[in-house]
């Protein structure tokens, strides 16, 4: 099957593993980087350019703070190649766990180190785990405030770490001056089915995602923003043991599957930023 014209907007969540909100109890700050949890963030992002060049694909990476500072080169090699570089906030706290206060702090510092490592703007946010929601839609005013034009932090589903489910599914501007772009949802029988990558596109099987993303473009005339992390193409990541089993099965299902995957979904669909895709540069 020849590729679906429209271009779709390629995303990655740059953190590690340790990091992620569902092993949040588990690892403490501090713990970052050491012994126990050693860094190979680094190193699977490497791999993922090498993946997008060889498919000539440019992508938008949400960089986080910390990883940035751990590993500035992540953040050079981002841009020298040619994609877009945004911010995934300093530490992975999620949004709705925040004060305003702490929010700025947060974003602040990691838009402040990515800009002063890359020497280009950054216009960009997503927040962790898609956090902004209707209990601190006061995030948007922050973002504004701090130069962000636009942001990706909202998923339209009901979730026990996330969701907005009554909020837009598509593309569409603030009232405080930001562009947010939704994580994609199919609408079945009245209710948000999440497409957006992630978990959800190592659950389903390919055939399936792609069918869901086809639907998707085809009936909703918006362009399809794709989300995964660079530890998901990760199968031989050191293994959470004392964790919920829930967390275990969200984390490592099919991790051996999504490098396969990502190459196919590579080839069945054009790819580009989020700024050339919604035209965000205008």
């Amino acid at each position: 099957m020849e590729k679906v014209s429209r271009s779709n907007a390629m995303t990655v969540d740059v953190e590690d593993y340790f990091q992620v909100s569902a092993f949040a109890d588990k690892v403490q700050f501090s713990e970052w980087g050491n012994s126990k949890y050693p860094i190979r963030v680094e190193n699977n992002t490497d791999r993922l350019l090498d993946i997008f060049s060889r498919h000539n694909t440019k992508a938008t990476f949400f960089v986080l703070g910390w990883v940035a500072e751990a590993r500035p080169n992540i953040v050079k090699k981002i841009v020298e190649q040619g994609h877009e570089l945004a911010s995934h906030g300093y530490a992975h706290q999620r949004a709705n766990t925040q004060t305003p206060e702490s929010f700025r702090e947060d974003v602040y510092r990691s838009k402040a180190f990515l800009e002063d490592t890359s020497g280009i703007e950054v216009r960009g946010y997503r927040a962790p785990s898609f956090s902004i929601d209707p209990s601190n839609e006061w995030a948007f005013a922050i973002l504004s405030q701090l130069g962000f034009t636009y942001s990706s932090s909202t998923y339209p589903v009901k979730h026990d770490l996330y969701g907005a489910p009554n909020w837009p599914r598509f593309k569409y501007k603030r009232p405080e001056g930001i562009i947010e772009i939704p994580i994609p949802t199919n609408k079945t029988a009245g209710i948000n089915v999440p497409i957006g990558g992630g978990g959800f596109f190592r659950l389903y099987p390919y055939l399936l995602s792609k069918i869901l993303i086809n639907n998707f473009i085809k009936q909703a005339k918006h362009p399809y923003c794709f989300y995964f992390h660079p530890w998901e193409i990760d199968h031989t990541q050191p293994r959470m043991t004392d964790v919920p089993l829930k967390s275990q099965f969200r984390h490592y299902l099919n991790l051996h599957r999504m490098e396969n995957r990502l190459d196919r979904l590579l080839n069945d669909f054009h790819w580009d930023t989020i700024s050339k895709v919604y035209e965000l540069n205008e």
